[in-house]
């Protein structure tokens, strides 16, 4: 989806279309959680501080985080999908691999499915998607980014590694600023330069990440769409209005937090054996703490008991905290993963 919560607010209220909008806190200590592409033409970005997206566009508007409206679109979307094809794996709210191998629907090619299903959800949701498509995760990923908003590109057979080759290493996925600082240093700015480079000395340099780097060099991925991901942990986190740093304040922080969190690991059905905290102080540094148990953490007694634990150990502490986070992983009982697996033909993407 293009911009998704932003485009959401925009289309709930049209007197904000057309103007730059933010989601998220507007105060002090808000964070910009997406931003519309009129805002985004001023540098604004999600996970951008809010003081500095108002200093970058002074005329930004804020609006409050609607999740529940997010959620329900996103259900409406999914809806959408599942009329193409069972395997869907849903990476956020916004966001979704499709294997659409078979063609349920009979339209031919994906990239046919791919033009209906973008024409759906604009006449379903008036909300405007992006596409990619070709033969494998990796480079569907990288198609559908290609050509935003609103936008359709197809990377078709044989010419994943030629078009890998002339990308930045920081669009691959999973390589973040640090990696690609290291990679420079290395000589490794685009595709190209990567796949020049052996596996062996990937391996020297990059260890397990070394056998996705060879690969997604050349336009190879194999992993498969799950239409059921195990969930791996639930949590969450507040970023105060104040620093805080007494420590009674602190524990009624902990209390609210464990309120929040295990209302969602009782949505998630989720039972796990180990809590972790996470502290981020007034200087953004980070700091966490976990306790691992033999047996599943209870109820929400025994959660907050082990938050409290953690925190009480990790008092007193050095300096002011802006944010603290618990999450709940070492999940059992999770939904087994459904691979999209078969040996069906292959469908043609044009």
């Amino acid at each position: 989806m293009d911009a998704f919560f932003a485009s959401v607010e925009q289309r709930d209220e049209p007197e904000l279309r057309g103007k730059p909008v933010a989601v998220g806190g507007s105060s002090g200590r808000g964070v910009v959680a997406a931003a519309s592409y009129e805002a985004r033409r001023y540098g604004v970005r999600s996970a951008m501080p809010s003081v500095t997206a108002q200093r970058l566009c002074p005329d930004l508007i804020f609006r409050k985080a609607r999740f529940d409206v997010y959620r329900e679109v996103s259900q409406q979307i999914r809806a959408i999908f599942h009329d193409y094809t069972p395997l869907v794996e849903p990476l956020s709210l916004d966001e979704a691999y499709l294997d659409v191998t078979e063609d349920l629907r009979g339209l031919g090619s994906a990239t046919r499915i791919a033009q209906d299903i973008r024409r759906r959800i604009r006449e379903d949701t008036g909300l405007t998607a992006s596409a990619g498509v070709s033969y494998n995760k990796f480079l569907a990923k990288l198609a559908s980014d290609e050509n935003k908003p609103d936008g359709l590109c197809v990377i078709r057979p044989g010419e994943g590694a030629n078009y890998v080759a002339g990308l930045p290493i920081k669009r691959f996925h999973g390589v973040g600023p640090k990696g690609a600082e290291k990679m420079a240093r290395l000589g490794i700015a685009t595709g190209a330069d990567l796949a020049r480079m052996d596996l062996a000395f990937l391996r020297a340099h990059f260890g397990s990440f070394a056998d996705y780097l060879y690969r997604a060099s050349r336009g190879i991925d194999l992993r498969q769409v799950r239409a059921h991901r195990n969930r791996k942990s639930v949590g969450g986190e507040r970023t105060f209005h104040e620093d805080l740093s007494n420590p009674t304040d602190l524990r009624e922080a902990m209390d609210r937090i464990v309120d929040i969190v295990w209302e969602r690991i009782e949505n998630a059905r989720a039972v796990g054996r180990t809590v972790t905290m996470k502290l981020k102080y007034n200087d953004f540094t980070l700091m966490s703490r976990a306790t691992t148990l033999s047996r599943p953490v209870a109820d929400k007694a025994d959660f907050g008991r082990l938050g409290h634990a953690l925190l009480e150990d990790a008092l007193p502490l050095s300096r002011p905290i802006r944010l603290m986070g618990l999450t709940l992983s070492k999940l059992d009982g999770a939904q087994p993963s459904t691979d999209a697996g078969g040996d069906g033909a292959q469908l043609a993407l044009f």
